[in-house]
């Protein structure tokens, strides 16, 4: 669910706004009006002193205007603007296809900013030097020139990080390497930020306090989303590497093609303390996946008839992956078909194995060495469904897109 308040739309982007933007607000009103008002008196000292945290939103609503439009001018959805107590994000649906289209997309926030500081400073050139608008126009200028300045810093998640990442990406020819860089980049200097904004906490004054505590605010916040680009890469990364043949089971039953569905029904299903896949086979070969719930519309009176064959898809037509198959594949072709598990096939077309999302789960924590319990692993393989925060599908298909990406930039 999208976080914050919608306020409106534009070019068909939906606009949200963060409670905690409402800080920021209250903030610069405060500060700003209380230095306007011995210029201009209380009225116009106090309307100014709100109007700057309204024009900043306007600024920050571009800046993020930038980066979205040119992804939308690369086919690429836009899901949101939400403007926070640290500025603006863009949820952007994919990542561009080569990395000059993302340097264009990283790049155009901070030009729109660049703009807008000399658009904002002619005009307050023009103007007389102590009007309202004019102190406004200059004030608005230098901010929005350290808005460009701030967000060129090389390092995730600011547009700095995504040129870098675009650059390294350029030059190795691989995503993911651009990603590791700009994210290892943004971690060091958000450490950075935190250890110099806690030091000026604790020895400066007063003014020098307030600014470290926001510095270390700030440097938190890039430290904790360059952590997660990078973990959430590693991901990717593991889901390409990881291949069928490694995550498979065998937990599966063979069962002869030729019996009767009576025969199936009493051996089998009837002493099933929970769901087990099928597969018949008659002559050395595999035939198919039984699929019991097709005797639902086979009369029981035919049952001591009819062989298995009859509840069983032939394996040419079910949902299944090769042994080399990437987790990438598998999980998409689970998610789009809405199976409990899908069927590993051999080279030479016999089933291999099987694989549930459990199985996915318990490779990965094994591959990046993190902890599930056996409990937690059980409980995914009886629903179906992955741990919160662990949404493997949408992460899969991101995936898919990066690789296709990646393949059209190398043709290209």
């Amino acid at each position: 669910m999208q976080a914050g308040w919608r306020i409106g739309s534009v070019f068909g982007i939906p606009l949200y706004v963060d409670s905690s933007w409402f800080v920021i607000v209250a903030l610069l009103t405060l500060f700003n009006g209380s230095k306007f008002v011995p210029q201009w008196g209380p009225v116009v000292g106090w309307g100014a002193g709100l109007a700057m945290p309204l024009l900043l939103f306007g600024s920050v609503l571009l800046h993020e205007l930038g980066h979205s439009l040119v992804a939308k001018s690369q086919g690429i959805n836009v899901n949101s603007i939400t403007l926070f107590i640290f500025g603006g994000i863009a949820s952007i649906e994919q990542e561009s296809k080569t990395p000059g289209q993302a340097f264009q997309v990283a790049i155009a926030g901070p030009a729109v900013s660049f703009g807008l500081f000399v658009g904002l400073g002619l005009l307050g050139g023009t103007l007389p030097e102590l009007s309202p608008i004019a102190v406004l126009a200059r004030d608005l200028a230098t901010i929005n020139l350290v808005l460009a300045s701030f967000n060129l810093i090389p390092g995730l998640p600011l547009d700095g990080g995504q040129v870098l990442k675009a650059a390294v990406w350029k030059i190795t020819g691989d995503r993911f390497r651009g990603v590791h860089w700009a994210a290892k980049t943004g971690k060091i200097l958000g450490s950075i930020a935190i250890a110099f904004g806690l030091t000026a906490l604790l020895v400066g004054g007063a003014g020098a306090g307030t600014g470290g505590l926001w510095i270390a605010l700030l440097g938190w916040f890039g430290l904790r989303n360059a952590s997660a680009y990078d973990r959430l890469t590693d991901l990717q990364e593991a889901l390409i590497q990881l291949k069928a043949q490694e995550v498979m089971t065998r937990q599966f039953r063979v069962v002869d093609a030729n019996m009767t569905l009576r025969e199936f029904a009493d051996d089998y299903l009837l002493g099933e303390l929970q769901p087990t896949v099928y597969f018949a086979a008659s002559d050395g070969r595999y035939r198919g996946l039984v699929m019991p719930e097709r005797l639902r519309e086979i009369e029981r009176s035919e049952w001591e008839m009819q062989r298995l064959q009859a509840i069983v898809r032939p394996l040419g037509e079910i949902v299944a992956v090769g042994e080399e198959a990437s987790m990438v594949e598998a999980i998409e072709r689970l998610e789009s078909h809405q199976l409990n598990q899908i069927t590993v096939l051999s080279r030479a077309g016999a089933v291999a194995g099987i694989i549930d999302r459990g199985d996915i789960v318990r490779s990965l924590a094994q591959k990046l060495n993190f902890p599930i319990s056996a409990a937690e692993i059980k409980r995914i393989k009886e629903e179906g469904t992955y741990p919160p925060g662990l949404q493997l599908g949408a992460i899969a298909k991101a995936t898919a897109e990066a690789l296709d990406g990646g393949d059209r930039a190398s043709k290209s």
